[in-house]
């Protein structure tokens, strides 16, 4: 499927990679198809991948594992947040979290509060609210740049 996209312009995403969002995401509950894609030029461990809406091509959220800044990141879901996805185990579950990017990048940050759950294998995916202590701003500008300096980037 073709999608001019704002930060990509014109890609060919393959049928295969699109997930289903039964209930969109928090605040675009109207949004139901997205792939995760990325800048294939932009190499290295801190890389930012995107939401990227099927409906709205205008529309990418910046995603990030959230592993790369918070190792020790294991938030507790309620099953029933999780039924729609099917059966989800080590193998076919990717957890993203979505980053802000403002002008001041020393500003940027991850929310950890809310986590993209997504089953690779059914393509089915959901945003949820988690009731851990995770914060919605989790700065993280300084632990990209020591990860940066350790990785020789």
């Amino acid at each position: 499927m073709v999608v001019n996209t704002k930060i990509f312009g014109e890609i060919d995403i393959d049928d295969n990679k699109i997930v289903t969002f039964e209930n969109g995401i928090i605040g675009f509950p109207e949004l139901k198809h997205f792939a995760v894609v990325y800048d294939e030029e932009k190499k290295g461990a801190n890389r930012i991948s995107y939401l990227q809406s099927i409906e709205e091509g205008q529309f990418a959220l910046p995603v990030m594992n959230p592993m790369m800044v918070k190792e020790d990141y294991n938030p507790f879901v309620d099953d029933e947040l999780l039924k729609p996805l099917g059966n989800l185990n080590g193998e076919n579950i990717c957890v993203l979290v979505t980053v802000k990017v403002p002008n001041d990048i020393e500003q940027i940050s991850v929310n950890l509060k809310a986590p993209v759950i997504i089953n690779v294998d059914e393509k089915k995916g959901a945003q949820v609210i988690i009731e851990d202590d995770y914060p919605v701003r989790f700065m993280i500008y300084d632990i990209l740049k020591q990860n940066k300096e350790k990785g020789g980037e």
